[in-house]
């Protein structure tokens, strides 16, 4: 929990009390290799920050080489089928663990509760909430004003832990192109 509370206090102070409160209502859960979080369907009922791991966002097909990979989260960061979080409605695509996966959760009450009785979490929650836009935003306008290897360089500049970690066919999923083009670019820049 130490490492949720120093992610935060990277950004505001937060006092012990309020402390108290927020630490209180976390809960850890984990996923197994390749074990979703949540599937298609299903309404995401908390916002979790990875303590260890990688998860994986996707539009799942039927034909898993044709699995859609959207997004990462790594350890020491916040991953939530967000707007299903927000709205309550059931989500358009899944999360999974990439690896095994050890993460602190928060449900949308206790984060309520968490907004109404703390100082700062309110604070927390504009923060954490202008990151994952941010990060939306990004992924958005590189797909519509950037090659797929300007995608894929950019990819490791800003995220490197990904060459190491990440399978190569989600990673060609998430630039927009096939693994066969990814493996061209590959060649082409090495």
């Amino acid at each position: 929990m130490i490492k949720i509370r120093d992610y935060i206090e990277s950004t505001v102070s937060i006092s012990d009390a309020d402390w108290k409160l927020f630490s209180s209502k976390l809960k850890t859960r984990t996923f197994k290799k390749r074990e979703r979080i949540l599937n298609v369907g299903e309404t995401e009922h908390y916002i979790s920050f990875i303590s260890s791991g990688i998860a994986r966002f996707l539009i799942p097909n039927e034909d898993e080489e044709k699995d859609v990979t959207f997004g990462f989260c790594f350890e020491n960061e916040f991953v939530s089928a967000y707007d299903s979080f927000l709205t309550k409605k059931p989500s358009l695509y899944a999360l999974e663990a990439l690896s095994d996966l050890t993460v602190w959760s928060v449900s949308y009450s206790d984060l309520q509760e968490v907004y109404n009785k703390t100082e700062v979490g309110n604070l927390i929650g504009r923060l954490s909430s202008e990151r994952l836009f941010l990060i939306k935003s990004k992924r958005e306008q590189s797909l519509l004003n950037e090659t797929a290897e300007q995608r894929y360089l950019n990819l490791f500049t800003e995220r490197p832990n990904l060459i190491k970690e990440i399978p190569l066919k989600y990673i060609a999923s998430y630039i927009g192109v096939t693994a066969q083009a990814l493996s061209r670019i590959r060649k082409r820049i090495s």
